[in-house]
């Protein structure tokens, strides 16, 4: 099935232009990428592992894709987690930490980082399979050990992430 993207501007406007995945964007059009970090009450954090058929496979990460046509930043961040892990969050838990632009040759996009509140169980997640290979509730200290160990994917607000995370315990 072929997915298509909104085109957004250098200002973040979108544009009239539709774009397929894998088709090749100039450096002033962007597509739009949402990261989720997912926190619990016991202040760890979910975080999958890439199946062994994904670029980096087996490092972890937090959820993300691109958004679809005509999605919003944070029903994109929602659709995925529900496609990853079979979970619904409550957008109204959802809070945006940061925003980039980032410049991949024949790809550009705008990078939307989100921490959701969510109190369900590993055994609450059904993980897509071609997409997560597992999952675990991690503390910041774990996750900055997979990080320092070179198993952890950090984003572009990775730092900022987890000193907002860390402020708020």
């Amino acid at each position: 099935m072929n997915e298509y993207w909104d085109i957004y501007d250098k200002n973040r406007r979108k544009t009239r232009k539709i774009a397929k995945r894998g088709d090749y964007l100039n450096d002033d059009e962007f597509h739009l990428v949402v990261n989720a970090w997912i926190r619990n009450s016991n202040n760890e954090f979910l975080i999958t592992q890439r199946s062994a058929n994904k670029s980096f496979a087996y490092m972890w990460e937090t959820t993300g894709g691109s958004a679809l046509k005509g999605e919003t930043s944070i029903v994109a961040a929602i659709r995925e987690i529900k496609e990853e892990l079979g979970i619904d969050i409550n957008p109204k838990t959802g809070k945006l930490i940061g925003t980039k632009f980032r410049h991949y040759d024949g790809c550009p996009d705008i990078l939307d980082v989100w921490i959701f509140e969510y109190d369900g169980t590993i055994e609450d997640i059904t993980v897509q399979e071609e997409e997560v290979a597992n999952v675990m509730w991690a503390s910041v200290e774990q996750i900055k050990k997979l990080y320092n160990e070179k198993k952890f994917e950090a984003n572009a607000f990775f730092e900022e992430a987890l000193k907002s995370l860390k402020d708020e315990i």
